[in-house]
Order: C-alpha cells, then sequence, then structure tokens
C-alpha cells in the first residue's frame, strides 16, 4: 500500500522467492492479498482503509480515514493530495520527518505554510526538533538540498513553482545544524583534503548545491562530529601544477556561508589527489582515512596516489584508507582494483556523506 514496487520489484516477486511460512491469520491473509489469492479481509482494516480510500473522492471520508485508519499519504489517491484539508489531516497526525521535508513545496503551494500561522510555526518547530532528526537519520546535507530547492521557489524537475515561506526557510537553516546529532560518526582519524578552484562552483551531481558548498557543508560536519581530524585544501605552491596544501580554519562553530567564505578566493592549485598522503607523510600525521573532495579534477603529480598510499602505510604502519569524491559524475579511476582500501565516488548526493563514513570504519 505505501511502497507498491520498486524498480520493478514487487511484494509479490519477493513472496514467490521467500516462500515463507506463517500461522498468524494477519499474516496469511497478507500473503494471499499480495499473490493474488483469496484473502479474509476481516484481518486487514488497514487494507480495507486503503481500498476505502481509494473508491471514493470525498474529502471528508479522506480526512477521516486518516484519523481513523492511520493512512499514509502515499497510501491516498492521487486526488485527495490536491486538496488542503487532506495535508492538515495529515500533519496532524505526524508526517515522518524526511517525508515532511520532501513535501514542503507542496504543501506551501496549498496555503498551509502560511508566515504567521501556527500551522507554520508548528511544522517549523519539527523540522528543528533534534530529536526528530536523529531518528530519521537525517543527514544535514539532506536537509541543505531541502533547504536550497525550499528556497528557490521552483523544482528543476516540474514546471512547479510556490512562494517560499519565511518562518520555513529559517526553520531549515537552523535545521541543518540541528542535525548534527543525526550523523554516526567514523571514529577514525580523517584528513579532508578539498578542492578550491574556481569550477568547484558547478553543480554537484545536478542537485541545487555547489561542489564548493557541498564540500563546505562535509567540511563543517567531518568537524562537528569526528573528534580527530583535519581540513586542508589544494593550494597553489606556485604554478598550478606545483601544488601544495593549506590547512583550513573551519570550525564547527561556523555558519555554512562562513564555511564557503574560508575555501573561496584562494590561490588554488591542481588537485593531485596523493599530496594528502604526502603531506600527512613529511608533517608526521597519523590518519586512519584520507578524504578528498573535487568536481570532476583528479590527477596524479610526481607520484600516483596509490602509490603514495603504500608509502603512507609503510612509513606509519597505520593501514590508512583513501576516499576521492568527484562530486559531479566523471569516469576516473584513482582506486586500485586490487586494495580494498580505496573507493572512488563520482557524482553527489545525500547518501555520499555515509557511504564515506561507512568506508572510513572498514563496514564497507
Amino acid at each position: 500500500m505505501k511502497y507498491r514496487q520498486r524498480e520493478g520489484w514487487t511484494h509479490r516477486d519477493l513472496l514467490r522467492l521467500a516462500h515463507p511460512v506463517t500461522g498468524e491469520p494477519a499474516r496469511r491473509a497478507l500473503f494471499d492479498l499480495v499473490c493474488g489469492r483469496d484473502a479474509e479481509l476481516a484481518e486487514l482494516p488497514l487494507y480495507r482503509a486503503f481500498l476505502a480510500a481509494n473508491a471514493t473522492s470525498d474529502v471528508a471520508s479522506w480526512v477521516r480515514l486518516i484519523g481513523t485508519a492511520g493512512l499514509s499519504w502515499e497510501m491516498l489517491p492521487d486526488a485527495a493530495l490536491t486538496e488542503p484539508d487532506v495535508w492538515a489531516a495529515l500533519l496532524d497526525r505526524g508526517l515522518p520527518q524526511t517525508a515532511l521535508l520532501r513535501q514542503l513545496p507542496r504543501l506551501t503551494r496549498l496555503g498551509l505554510l502560511a508566515p504567521m500561522s501556527s500551522r507554520a510555526a508548528a511544522v517549523a518547530a519539527q523540522l528543528t526538533d533534534p530529536q526528530r532528526l536523529a531518528a530519521a537519520r537525517v543527514h544535514p546535507v539532506n536537509v541543505l538540498v531541502a533547504a536550497r530547492t525550499y528556497a528557490a521557489g521552483a523544482s528543476g524537475r516540474s514546471d512547479r513553482t510556490w512562494v517560499p515561506s519565511a518562518p520555513i526557510v529559517d526553520a531549515l537553516d537552523a535545521a541543518f545544524y540541528a542535525a548534527y546529532g543525526a550523523v554516526r560518526p567514523a571514529g577514525k582519524r580523517t584528513l579532508l583534503a578539498l578542492d578550491v578552484s574556481g569550477s568547484m562552483m558547478s553543480p554537484a551531481g545536478g542537485l541545487p548545491v555547489s561542489c564548493r558548498e557541498a564540500s563546505a557543508a562535509l567540511a563543517l560536519v567531518t568537524a562537528a562530529t569526528e573528534p580527530a581530524h583535519a581540513i586542508v585544501g589544494f593550494t597553489s605552491a606556485g604554478s598550478y601544477r606545483d601544488a601544495g596544501l593549506t590547512p583550513l580554519a573551519i570550525s564547527p562553530r561556523q555558519r555554512l556561508d562562513d564555511a564557503v567564505d574560508a575555501v573561496s578566493n584562494l590561490p588554488f592549485g591542481g588537485t593531485d589527489c596523493a599530496l594528502p598522503m604526502v603531506w600527512a607523510r613529511e608533517q608526521g600525521v597519523e590518519v586512519d582515512t584520507f578524504v578528498v573532495l573535487t568536481d570532476n579534477e583528479t590527477w596524479a603529480g610526481r607520484v600516483h596516489p596509490h602509490q603514495a598510499l603504500a608509502e603512507y602505510r609503510a612509513a606509519t604502519g597505520i593501514p590508512a584508507r583513501l576516499v576521492v569524491a568527484a562530486l559531479t559524475p566523471t569516469k576516473f579511476t584513482i582506486a586500485d582494483p586490487a586494495d580494498a582500501g580505496m573507493l572512488d565516488v563520482s557524482g553527489f548526493d545525500a547518501a555520499v556523506p555515509g557511504l564515506i563514513a561507512d568506508f572510513s570504519r572498514g563496514e564497507v
């Protein structure tokens, strides 16, 4: 009822592969229903409510079924999702945090988030609730993407527009920082190396944020959640190809726009992906995970990154790992396919920060 298929796979496909057996009447009725057999609907009150909702066009009936049966928005017919009263009922019952983030434009178009309204105040309070953000595992990057999309007043995927509500814009700004508590730290000594070139103003993976803003956001999150970290930028040590690394003053107490300023207007150099390991070895810095964030520039200078990583491991005895993330989708290869401690990431979405952290912990 809520998720009827994903990528062409249905619940029926899953049951046919798994062949589950149960003696519970309600579960047996559910399996029968999914597989197209006669089912005892008396055992499935939620499904009966779903059928009732999809058999009517009466707004009052939809509102009643939301309240009495607990139907979620995914279970309702498309016509119901154009009705302000339906969404008011869904809000009253409680929208999950991630669903609320995605539905802000629709709620605004329907007039439910007008400035100074009690509804807008309630939604703003939910958006900034650290406990709700943590329980839903909403990463700050998720909030950032939602904030930029909402503030734009238009969707890049359709011609729909809305006038952003100021209390919601402010709430999304605050929610970015409140979501730090939702991040599961890798717990590793992390060196984050940022491309600071002008091309970082290009969009990150087709999202409404630039590569520069995405990298600055990840730097802030790293500073706020990883006890042992260092953040450096690829800057010029003379010519573009004669690149070096410069420590960046990024603090977890900074705002995102301040962090963006910290990585802007620097004398940028080439993104030599071997430099972080060379620099750490020369400076005697102990690092468990090296992370390089760039737009799509990934090249090697005097030494290849996998060789620099091997030399760092040999010199320090640390089984260090390396992640190179090109935030705009591009074809590149830095990682040695035979080295499980190296990872290439091409493109960017809200799942990338978690992937990097999981890899750093050795869980990927």
